[in-house]
């Protein structure tokens, strides 16, 4: 490998670890792009989109150039693909939220902080209004970033129609201070603190990977988990 590192300069770390990379990357089994939405309407929509980051991949400095890899260890590689089947923005633009929602009806979405401005327009494509930053997450554990440390994410909100009424608690805060546990996994107090604003409402989890009480859930884990149980009772 050193020689081969010497005599072709166009060698890098993602060159020699892309083949791994796409063995690692998640796909969606289902025969169509996402499973089927649910036949009713809600008043509150609670969204994590599985963003697309154009098959972005992190390494540790090892791989900067040619001249820094070390190849007697393994070179980190760390991309949302490896977690689950992510989306571009153009393809999650292609669910019918408008027919799930309510006239009246508010939109709580996840984004990343590079996807800001792609979750604004996203959130206009199903039909809903950007309003504020609903829940500002300090996950108490930072990750290194172009210009500044990153350790906060964003949930936005956004509104169709009016807010959804009987409203319930009036003070919730808006920063949510709790250590980052699994990759990409929210903390449940931002579920907890819009189960308080709006108790009565009609409430859906998008892309959920598990049910909840009081929620309807949606999304590929489920949909996959469900035709895997499927599977397995038809050999049975």
């Amino acid at each position: 490998m050193e020689d081969l590192l010497n005599n072709n300069t166009n060698i890098t770390g993602y060159s020699i670890y892309k083949v791994k990379a796409q063995n690692k990357t998640k796909r969606n089994t289902l025969r169509d792009l996402f499973p089927p939405l649910p036949d009713i309407q809600y008043d509150i929509i609670y969204a994590d989109p599985p963003w697309h980051y154009n098959g972005k991949m992190q390494f540790d400095k090892s791989s900067k150039s040619k001249e820094q890899l070390d190849l007697n260890k393994e070179i980190f590689i760390s991309s949302a693909c490896f977690q689950y089947p992510t989306l571009k923005t153009s393809e999650l633009m292609k669910l019918s939220i408008q027919q799930i929602s309510k006239p009246n009806c508010l939109l709580f979405m996840w984004t990343s902080n590079p996807h800001l401005k792609q979750a604004i327009e996203l959130g206009n494509a199903w039909g809903f209004e950007y309003k504020t930053v609903a829940f500002v997450w300090d996950k108490m554990n930072h990750n290194p970033g172009q210009y500044t440390l990153s350790y906060c994410e964003l949930c936005l909100v956004f509104k169709k129609g009016k807010i959804p009424q009987p409203r319930g608690a009036r003070n919730i805060k808006q920063l949510v201070r709790v250590k980052r546990t699994k990759h990409s996994v929210k903390p449940i107090e931002v579920i907890q603190n819009i189960e308080k604003m709006f108790p009565s409402q009609r409430k859906i989890e998008l892309f959920a990977r598990q049910k909840r009480n009081g929620w309807d859930s949606w999304g590929l884990d489920l949909s996959m988990q469900d035709e895997i149980q499927n599977i397995f009772e038809n050999v049975l």
